[in-house]
């Protein structure tokens, strides 16, 4: 495998170092083999890059010499190039690894919890039943970390993500756990009386807003 290319520095974007380490593991792959990698590993804890992006990250990575590729022969019924990373992509790759002030802090975006903040414009039945679907789907993805984790456990070269796989699967269960406290917490607003913003027939909106102030903050 060769790469006519010579290495460059640059500064890229988080999407093709995690290209570029899928491609630091033994072997070489298609880009194919990378996405399913990604969808296995990548995807429990950060996030799997569409083909389309795994394939124009490796188009860069080549350009810069990080990455090189060869195609298969004739003895290949459909015809195939396959990935592997060049020394000076390795070097790169280890240098971004180790330094801390790239990692930054993680960023929690949680689509569920944005619903529940506007729980006021919501249905109360339909809210409970976006969080019992919540607490369904991450039932489903705690399997598909399991399984991800026995297969990772197989592979000797596969020690860390193994590691990082058995956080994912903690952090599935903290997520668990925290739904069906949510649940629990749902169940207790009824009862409740509607808040002021909820304006009903025969009242003064005035009246309802005054002493509210304009934001829920403290101070």
């Amino acid at each position: 495998m060769t790469s006519s290319q010579k290495p460059k520095k640059q500064e890229l974007p988080p999407t093709a170092w995690a290209v570029l380490g899928l491609l630091s593991f033994p072997g070489e792959r298609t880009g194919y083999e990378l996405k399913k990698w990604a969808d296995s590993s990548l995807r429990f804890f950060y996030w799997s890059p569409a083909i389309s992006q795994i394939y124009a990250e490796l188009r860069r990575l080549e350009e810069l010499g990080y990455a090189a590729s060869v195609r298969s022969g004739p003895e290949e019924v459909r015809a195939k190039r396959r990935y592997g990373i060049t020394p000076a992509g390795r070097e790169a790759l280890a240098g971004w690894a180790s330094d801390a002030a790239e990692a930054g802090p993680p960023v929690l975006k949680h689509g569920l919890l944005l619903r529940v903040w506007l729980g006021h414009l919501a249905e109360p039945e339909r809210l409970r039943a976006m969080v019992t679907e919540h607490l369904e789907r991450t039932t489903e993805e705690l399997a598909s970390v399991r399984e991800a984790m026995a297969q990772a456990a197989a592979e000797p070269d596969w020690a860390f993500p193994t590691l990082a796989l058995r956080w994912s699967e903690r952090q599935h269960l903290a997520e668990l756990e925290l739904t069906r406290t949510l649940l629990a917490d749902l169940d207790g607003l009824d009862g409740d009386p509607a808040p002021p913003d909820r304006v009903g027939p025969g009242t003064d909106p005035g009246q309802e807003r005054q002493g509210s102030g304009d934001a829920p903050t403290p101070g």
